[in-house]
């Protein structure tokens, strides 16, 4: 398959686009490179004969309408969009612009696409998004794919509105659509700017390691490997017009997440210290969802997909990719709002 990927030099992109290319499918990586992409992400593929790259953004539909023409993909997995939490509380434009507008953009693009092309079969548009859209669980109970939708955020509501815009246009237009509502993703090449990797560089740095309140807010962690093979899988198999949750069934509390990654690090990188003396408590975050969790139940029993690493595995996989490769994350400590306290406005 030739696929056009969307936020192909982002973290979870990047993940899909290096493993589509090893996968033997032709890949075209269409990104606006803003500021937490990195074509550094891919440089193991890019010159690969099946790999080709547009720096395009998807508000941009008549560049958009020439990529489609000029690469002719039999599929468009959507992936670009902004997607920290903390930034949206303090700029929320930016959100509606990408996630509400691209989407609509590139839905345009690629329905105008699918037509002229006399709507082949074969097409698949897919739309990648988030379990936030579905807002904040209890004690019990977990995400399905027709839970109702309460997003809490400026950044979960904006990916809610994509998601009934990707629906509108399979019921309205005919595109043919499949969508997936992802949990927390983690492992290497994730931006210096989410938890996971704040808490592995502040440990490194000496400096204190934020928790946001006390540090019982539950997500559902899923290794971005397992994600991206879930998103081809999906693409290949899944059923048009459908969605499909992808959880990694690996839940935890912060706090709990953040002394496993200080005692790997006591291991892989022994200090005068334990690193788990470095947490500190701070302010939570405005509107902080107490928890998330996936059931991945239709997905593994009608696609037969379900995730391959545990949590213990896959950040002790993260950690030691951090270590390796202090080069790639040294380069990005100047960007934007890194290394800084976002989503205090409210």
């Amino acid at each position: 398959m030739k696929l056009l990927i969307t936020g192909g030099a982002g973290f979870i992109g990047s993940a899909v686009v290096r493993q589509a290319i090893a996968r033997g499918h032709q890949v075209v990586n269409l990104d606006a490179l803003t500021y937490a992409a990195c074509l550094d992400n891919v440089a193991s593929v890019s010159d690969h004969p099946n790999y080709a790259f547009e720096h395009v953004n998807i508000c941009d539909g008549p560049a958009l309408e020439t990529v489609l023409d000029r690469h002719a993909p039999d599929a468009v997995l959507h992936l670009a969009a902004e997607s920290h939490v903390d930034r949206s509380i303090d700029g929320p434009g930016a959100f509606i612009d990408t996630n509400v507008i691209g989407t609509y953009t590139l839905l345009q693009a690629a329905r105008g696409y699918w037509e002229g092309r006399n709507r082949p079969e074969t097409f698949r548009f897919l739309h990648v998004s988030t379990d936030e859209v579905f807002g904040s669980l209890g004690d019990t109970g977990m995400f399905v794919e027709d839970t109702p939708y309460d997003p809490r955020s400026p950044y979960s509501a904006s990916k809610a509105a994509s998601d009934h815009l990707v629906r509108a246009w399979y019921h309205t237009y005919g595109l043919p659509v499949l969508l997936t509502n992802c949990s927390n993703n983690y492992g290497p090449y994730h931006f210096p700017e989410k938890l996971i990797p704040v808490v592995i560089l502040r440990a490194l740095a000496g400096d204190p390691i934020p928790i946001y309140g006390a540090g019982e807010n539950i997500r559902d962690w899923l290794f971005v490997e397992d994600h991206a093979d879930a998103l081809l899988t999906v693409v290949d198999k899944g059923t048009l017009g459908d969605s499909y949750n992808i959880g990694g069934e690996n839940e935890a509390r912060n706090i709990d997440l953040v002394r496993m990654i200080c005692a790997i690090l006591d291991q892989m990188r022994p200090g005068p210290a334990p690193y788990a003396d470095q947490i500190t408590f701070v302010t939570d975050r405005p509107g902080h969802d107490m928890r998330y969790a996936i059931d991945p139940t239709h997905i593994r029993e009608t696609l037969g997909w379900r995730p391959s690493v545990t949590l213990e595995q896959g950040l002790e996989k993260t950690v030691r990719w951090y270590l390796d490769n202090e080069a790639w994350w040294r380069a990005l400590q100047d960007r934007d709002g890194v290394g800084a306290r976002l989503g205090t406005q409210a």
